[in-house]
């Protein structure tokens, strides 16, 4: 299938690992000109050499988006260095666990900053180009759990994904008529090496066997490019009519009836 990215410009926040990484590959594999961010300056230069020895076109921008301003700096040198943002991935996240009542005004200020108010910053500033060029492209990574009840200690990040996929759908209404089409995607439980799962798989090999037959229909955990391949749907022209959703990509773990 032709997506027709070739030569476009994608920004994915958060691209040095994991699903993130995987999405910058994947829309590098279809020929965009990726511009991805992390804070990790390292991590940051060691993933962007990794992704360019495989030919890949990858910029990498060492910045924490959490701070005010850093959105605005990365989506001008963006714009500044490549003249547009055709495709936005808002990937940035994670997750602070604990029982509700222990959780302090502190925990929720920093995963409410990391996983939605950095979004919405980054978004407000590509928006605005986007705007100028009557097309674009913008995804959120959201999660199963943004859609359902995700369990004990999980309330703060139930509550960002939920929000993130919410905004989502407000700010697909808004730009419909301007040629920006805007979805989230919900991973369910996603493998990858250095990952969470990964870990506990090497350590619990037994424990997540029995996981994987209670929960993961499919007998195994998702990869992050099967991710990758969906936000390179979302972002291509095959879904020009496909916006205002969230679309799951977890192998049928997920329960939600909608």
């Amino acid at each position: 299938m032709e997506f027709n990215l070739n030569k476009k410009i994608a920004l994915v926040t958060g691209g040095s690992r994991g699903i993130g990484q995987g999405i910058v590959e994947g829309l590098a594999a279809e020929g965009c000109r990726v511009v991805t961010c992390a804070r990790n300056g390292e991590a940051l230069k060691t993933a962007v050499a990794e992704m360019q020895e495989k030919g890949f076109d990858v910029t990498g921008i060492v910045t924490d988006i959490t701070e005010k301003g850093a959105a605005d700096v990365l989506v001008e040198r963006t714009v500044a260095d490549f003249g547009r943002v055709d495709v936005l991935v808002n990937n940035v996240g994670g997750n602070c666990r604990g029982e509700f009542d222990a959780l302090s005004d502190e925990n929720w200020e920093e995963l409410l900053n990391l996983n939605l108010t950095s979004h919405i910053r980054v978004s407000r500033a590509v928006v605005k180009e986007m705007k100028k060029q009557g097309s674009g492209s913008i995804i959120f990574i959201s999660s199963i759990f943004g859609r359902e009840a995700g369990g004990k200690g999980l309330s703060i990040y139930n509550t960002t994904k939920s929000a993130m996929i919410s905004m989502a759908k407000i700010m697909a209404i808004e730009l419909a008529g301007q040629g920006i089409r805007v979805n989230s995607v919900a991973p369910g439980s996603i493998r990858f090496p250095g990952g969470s799962w990964d870990k506990r798989c090497i350590e619990d090999p037994e424990g997540m066997a029995k996981f994987t037959e209670a929960n993961l229909p499919l007998g195994r955990f998702g990869s992050r490019e099967e991710v990758a391949n969906m936000v390179t749907f979302l972002a291509s022209e095959k879904a020009s009519l496909v916006t205002g959703t969230c679309i799951n990509v977890d192998g049928c773990q997920s329960k939600s009836l909608i």
